[in-house]
């Protein structure tokens, strides 16, 4: 790979969901990161995007993390999110948050030209190809409407899952359309959330697969939690679960054994 020096110094912001409920997604992330050739640091006084403030209608909250935030990524070569959630964030709504902010603002787009989502980091900007083989199952993937809307992901994790030995995704009716998480959508909206992930997990169990991946947590928490309900046998895994090869340990919403 190179001496380290020539490495792109990455900032992986791991996000709150990750954090939280799913560290092996960074896990992951990093190994995926490494194996592309970059030098991978996970900064302590990283905080929340802000996302959750801007989105319930608390501006100066968000800005508050926002300016935060850019206090603690703003020196890496490049800022890689596993979410197209968080990446919108970063990517499109931080540097019109801070506009008005003649300190921040100017830092916040700079920082938001080289924060990308983890899939179109590793395909367009890092030229990764090939990846381990996968174990065979029957598996297909959900777009999450931020990853596609915002960041334009939708080749990249077919070419990524098909570059590996048995992977193949079979594509489902509404891969595309939204699953009803939205963030506080799903609690502001319960009855038409519920709705919007039935229609999501009928689609997928059309399929025959056994797996869904997709490139947000909060999508699959919501999908895998519906899927649970339904008493269905899909497992959910996180896309960099899959592209790692660890997708072999308990699925989202799974327990231990």
């Amino acid at each position: 790979m190179g001496d380290k020096s020539n490495k792109p110094r990455i900032g992986l912001f791991a996000t709150c969901l990750v954090d939280m409920f799913r560290p092996n997604v960074g896990f992951s992330t990093i190994e995926l990161l490494e194996r592309a050739g970059c030098e991978v640091v996970v900064p302590e006084a990283q905080v929340c995007c802000g996302q959750p403030a801007y989105n319930s209608g608390a501006p100066e909250d968000a800005k508050e993390f926002g300016r935060q935030f850019v206090d603690a990524f703003e020196h890496f070569d490049y800022v890689v999110v596993p979410s197209g959630s968080c990446g919108g964030m970063l990517n499109h709504h931080l540097p019109t948050l801070l506009g008005d902010d003649e300190e921040y603002g100017p830092r916040a787009e700079a920082l938001a030209k080289k924060t990308h989502e983890l899939l179109f980091f590793l395909y367009r900007i890092m030229g990764m190809r090939e990846l381990p083989d996968m174990d065979g199952q029957a598996m297909t993937y959900h777009d999450s409407c931020s990853s596609l809307r915002e960041h334009g992901v939708r080749p990249e994790p077919r070419a990524l899952i098909n570059s590996m030995k048995n992977g193949q995704i079979i594509e489902h009716e509404t891969k595309d359309v939204c699953c009803g998480f939205g963030g506080a959508f799903c609690v502001k909206y319960s009855d038409i959330s519920t709705s919007m992930v039935d229609k999501k997990c009928a689609s997928l169990e059309e399929t025959g697969a056994t797996m869904v991946a997709a490139g947000d947590l909060g999508c699959l928490l919501n999908i895998a939690g519906r899927l649970k309900k339904r008493g269905s046998n899909i497992k959910a895994y996180h896309v960099a679960e899959v592209l790692a090869g660890h997708a072999d340990g308990p699925a989202i919403g799974e327990g231990e054994q």
